[in-house]
């Protein structure tokens, strides 16, 4: 399994620096809407939601994700669109099914896909536009805090951090996820030396919060799938699970270093 996990990562992440830094920023938005789209399907799959309502929800989410690459589109003030999306996932259900029973569910979780995955996804549109170092320094710091969790949490991990929710992750494993995050945006100063954040102090305090983040997370997902009574999203790539899977932790650091770095003014 380890060796699995290694040589998936060495073939996926320098294809994923090459994609994200070699082209331009509607390439990116690109890849978003396919993850994004293999996500919700998993999610949706997940919650066995009705095929009709299933590639609503998708192709809700799809628009979502194009109208937030647009500047001063609708995308910065989501109110009307998630107004728009609900009358029409309503109609559906009320038409489609004349039974009532379970719509509110079927409803909720339809939304609830668009909101976890496009909307979060969003933000990544907001800080490549920044620049495609922010998307590196993003997945750098979320992939060295994923992984010191899971070597360090399943070598020397006893302590349970929420056994409800997740029974095999430790308090050692989101100690090391901190301490990961904060190590990953060390490396990236020192080796691809990025203009962003200027200050190691500040780059160390993102890695960080980013690490503390991607806990949260992946925690989430955990509930969610434990709600469905599955183990992993999917199995398309193999040894890591589905892409919801492997997208957990980035849709939460996502919006909140879009949030951290405009608090700290490294951008406006």
């Amino acid at each position: 399994m380890h060796l699995k996990r290694l040589i998936i990562a060495l073939i996926l992440l320098p294809l994923f620096y090459l994609y994200v830094t070699r082209l331009s920023a509607g390439y990116f938005v690109f890849l978003l809407i396919i993850v994004g789209i293999l996500a919700q399907y998993e999610f949706y799959s997940m919650y066995k939601v009705m095929s009709i309502l299933k590639y609503m929800g998708i192709f809700g989410g799809l628009i979502f994700i194009v109208i937030s690459y647009q500047p001063s589109a609708i995308g910065h003030q989501p109110i009307g669109f998630f107004a728009v999306l609900f009358l029409i996932i309503a109609c559906i259900r009320l038409f489609s099914k004349r039974s009532p029973e379970s719509s509110l569910y079927e409803i909720a979780a339809i939304i609830a896909g668009v909101l976890y995955i496009p909307l979060l996804l969003s933000y990544q549109i907001y800080l490549r536009n920044y620049g495609a170092e922010w998307i590196i320094f993003l997945y750098g710091c979320v992939w060295a805090s994923d992984s010191l969790a899971y070597y360090i949490g399943s070598s020397i991990g006893k302590k349970k951090l929420y056994r409800e929710i997740s029974p095999h992750k430790t308090i050692e494993g989101a100690v090391s996820s901190i301490a990961g995050g904060a190590v990953g945006a060390i490396i990236l100063k020192l080796v691809f030396v990025y203009s962003i954040p200027r200050s190691p102090v500040k780059a160390v305090i993102l890695g960080m919060i980013i690490g503390i983040v991607s806990v949260i997370g992946d925690l989430v997902e955990s509930m969610f799938k434990r709600d469905a009574g599955v183990k992993d999203s999917s199995n398309i790539v193999p040894g890591h699970g589905g892409i919801l899977d492997k997208l957990d932790s980035s849709l939460f650091a996502g919006p909140v270093l879009y949030w951290t770095a405009m608090a700290f003014g490294l951008i406006k």
